[in-house]
Formats: structure tokens, C-alpha cells, sequence
């Protein structure tokens, strides 16, 4: 569905990307990993058209994504951003439905706001949380929000970054289960970036590791422990020895 076929970036004289080839297949999960600074979020903003590569192509079901009409194709993502992103001025079922309430989706407020009372119950949130604002709830209720948001206008393509940041392990893990399940439910394809290797067991049918601006691996995550790739290994197993080298 997803094709990066030698996408190459840089930012002045620094080369993020050189040469990334990745495949996402129509309803399954990707988990890009790799160390920070090695253009994982660059590779996600490349696919949205947020990012414009200097060489390379990416296209959505084999159409080149700079020739989308733009409307028309981020209609067809959610996005679970990193810090959650919620505006604060808005109370929750707002920012919930906030797309529902503007441009082709436009729905009344009162069909947006019913429909962001059903996503909100199906991260696990009553609807008495409706109408508090993004300051009055929890780290872990925020990330909830955000993934209702996601949810909400049931794209076919969601993007998670760094899902589980800033969440204690227990939260985490109620985190990556509502997003492998929801992401089953909906049959969507996912994208995801992460340095939570506990997230990668739990949502990635495929992974691939990105290192040095190029896709050092990628296969199943079944195979990931036994994938005799060195990059891989250290990075999963939290080495400071090997081919990747730790910034001091």
C-alpha cells in the first residue's frame, strides 16, 4: 500500500536519508526503529508530503504522493502524535471530532460530538470525559484522546509516533493493546516509529531498522530476534558495543 522506493533527504550539508526502500503491505502494521536522529520521523513526514525528498519516489497504492490531491489523500490517515498534540483550549470531544467538524468530513456538531463519545468509550474513557479539557486528565488519558482522535473519522492508514512516550510500563502496555486491537478492528495499515522495544513485540507484523539514513533490516518481527543482523541485535538488545556507535 506504502512504497519508499531510494528516498533520498538532507538538511544543508546533512544527509538523513540516503537511499531508504521500504514496503508496507494494505493491513498490516510497520514499526520503523532505530536510534534518534536517524530520520524515522523524516520517513513518516516524507509520506504524508510534510517532507519533500531531494530524490526518490513514495507512493500510496501506486500512485506518486507529491501528484495526491492533498485533501482528498490525508483524508485517508489518523495520526497519533508523540506528545499527544491536543489543543488546549478545546475540551476533549472537540479534539476528538475536530476533523469531523471541517473541510470534506464537515458533520453537525451534535452527529461529531456523538461520534466522539463512541471513540472515546472505545479507548476506554466514559463519556463524563467529554467535556473536561486536556489539563484536567492524566498522561495516560491524554495518549487515549489522541488515539480516539486518530480514530475518529476511521481512516485506512494510521501513523503512531512514539506512541508510549513519557507513559509509565503498566500504561504502556494498555496503550499498545488498544492500538494492535483497534488496528486489527479497523483492518487499517499502520505505521509506526518507536525506541519501545516492548511496543514493537506488541503492534509490528514487520519491522524495519533504520540506520545511517538506509534500511539496514526488515522482515517479520517473528524473525527479529534471530535475524543475525548486527545493527539490529544491538539495537534490540540495548548494547553499547557494536556497529552502531553511542553518542558520548
Amino acid at each position: 500500500m506504502i512504497e519508499l522506493t531510494n528516498v533520498h533527504k538532507a538538511f544543508g550539508p546533512k544527509k538523513v536519508l540516503r537511499g531508504v526502500n521500504l514496503f508496507i503491505a494494505k493491513g498490516t502494521s510497520m514499526v520503523i526503529i532505530g536510534g534518534s536522529g536517524t530520520g524515522k520521523s523524516v520517513c513518516l513526514k516524507s509520506v504524508l508530503g510534510l517532507v519533500k525528498p531531494d530524490s526518490g519516489t513514495i507512493t500510496l497504492d501506486g500512485e506518486d504522493v507529491s501528484r495526491a490531491e492533498r485533501d482528498s489523500f490525508l483524508a485517508r490517515f489518523g495520526m497519533l502524535f508523540q506528545g499527544g498534540a491536543l489543543f488546549d483550549s478545546l475540551p476533549v470531544w472537540q479534539n476528538v471530532g475536530f476533523r469531523l467538524m471541517r473541510g470534506s468530513l464537515k458533520r453537525p456538531q451534535a452527529e461529531a460530538r456523538e461520534i466522539a463519545i463512541e471513540k472515546l468509550r472505545r479507548v476506554g474513557l466514559t463519556p463524563d470525559v467529554a467535556d473536561l479539557f486536556p489539563a484536567e486528565l492524566s498522561g495516560g488519558m491524554q495518549k487515549r484522546v489522541g488515539l480516539a482522535r486518530a480514530i475518529a473519522a476511521e481512516p485506512e492508514i494510521i501513523f503512531f509516533d512514539e506512541p508510549t512516550t513519557g507513559l509509565d510500563p503498566i500504561m504502556s502496555g494498555v496503550i499498545n493493546d488498544l492500538i494492535r486491537e483497534i488496528v486489527t478492528e479497523m483492518g487499517a495499515t499502520a505505521m509506526t516509529i518507536t525506541h519501545d522495544m516492548s511496543s514493537v513485540r506488541a503492534i509490528a507484523d514487520n519491522i524495519a531498522m533504520l540506520h545511517d539514513g538506509v534500511i539496514q533490516w526488515t522482515g517479520p518481527v517473528a524473525d527479529m530476534d534471530a535475524s543475525g543482523d548486527p545493527y539490529l541485535d544491538q539495537f534490540i538488545h540495548g548494547r553499547a558495543e557494536g556497529p552502531i556507535e553511542a553518542v558520548r
